[in-house]
């Protein structure tokens, strides 16, 4: 299946999104916020990035961004998982290089069929 990075500053949705990608098949890479997901997306590529938007440092969009100018991200799909619903987000984030939004809170079914979604074949 695929190597997923996931960034969300809440514990508990980490824990939930660990649980739903590991039971799916998926290897998960999770981070709390966007400094430590950028130090390991240096090192190491993926398939998927989900992306909170509203984290403390580094916000989601500004982590997208970053990750963008990653020579191996510039075209893996990126997912913003967020209670977030505003239209000005949601256009801050596609200009910023995000694939799609994903609205809190998710169901496991919601979730994997976003991925698969995305995700090539």
């Amino acid at each position: 299946m695929a190597t997923i990075l996931a960034v969300d500053d809440s514990k508990a949705m980490r824990d939930m999104v660990s649980v739903i990608l590991t039971s799916a098949g998926h290897e998960a890479h999770l981070f709390a916020d966007g400094t430590q997901a950028i130090e390991f997306a240096r090192k190491q590529s993926v398939d998927l990035v989900l992306a909170d938007v509203n984290m403390p440092g580094m916000t989601g969009i500004n982590m997208v961004s970053k990750l963008r100018g990653l020579e191996y991200y510039a075209n893996t799909p990126i997912l913003m998982l967020t209670t977030e619903s505003s239209g000005y987000k949601k256009d801050k984030a596609k200009q910023s290089g995000a694939n799609g939004w994903i609205s809190k809170p998710v169901t496991a079914d919601r979730l994997l069929a976003a991925i698969n979604k995305v995700l090539p074949h």
